[in-house]
């Protein structure tokens, strides 16, 4: 038995609009009225830096030898040998009274030079100093950027995002091309 075979066959359909759905001017512009309208929010963040200044004690230390004078013990171990020279009624007195005179008068001096400096041999001083710190205040701003809007052509429901709210009403541009 023998096939016969067909040769396909394609029916395409057109759709054809009636006649009343096609414009007066054809290629011009029409009216749609607008159904429903939706802004588009978008959220900005702003980024304002404040600075908040203020005045703070600081504390410096500084090591005791560093620039740290003798005199105040030079002049205690003087004037203490002096004094001790005087103290003794012989000869032998009065060297043992101008060494202890010395000595003493030396340490006499050294603690009256160093009254401003700590027990550990250090000298702590205070100033006032500005300080300043930079944050960023950061606010939030709910911003509009287009607009959603449903219009109907015809009965049929449309979509489209424009950059301006609308009014009751859109112009549309429809253009009918045969296929």
């Amino acid at each position: 038995m023998n096939k016969l075979i067909l040769p396909a066959i394609v029916i395409t359909l057109v759709m054809v609009p009636p006649s009343w759905a096609k414009p007066s001017h054809h290629g011009k512009a029409n009216w749609a009225k607008v159904t429903n309208v939706q802004p588009i929010m978008r959220t900005i963040e702003h980024s304002i830096p404040r600075e908040a200044c203020w005045n703070e004690q600081v504390r410096y230390q500084e090591y005791a030898d560093h620039g740290r004078s003798y005199t105040g013990t030079i002049l205690g171990g003087i004037i203490g040998g002096a004094i001790g020279n005087k103290v003794g009624h012989n000869k032998t007195n009065k060297k043992v009274g101008t060494v202890v005179g010395a000595v003493l008068g030396a340490s006499v001096g050294r603690d009256i030079s160093n009254q401003n400096y700590s027990g550990s041999g250090t000298h702590v001083s205070y100033r006032n100093e500005r300080r300043c710190e930079v944050t960023n205040e950061i606010s939030y701003e709910e911003k509009v950027i287009g607009y959603q809007v449903w219009y109907r052509y015809h009965g049929n429901e449309y979509k489209t995002r424009m950059n301006h709210r609308p009014g009751k009403k859109i112009r549309v541009h429809v253009n009918i091309e045969p296929y």
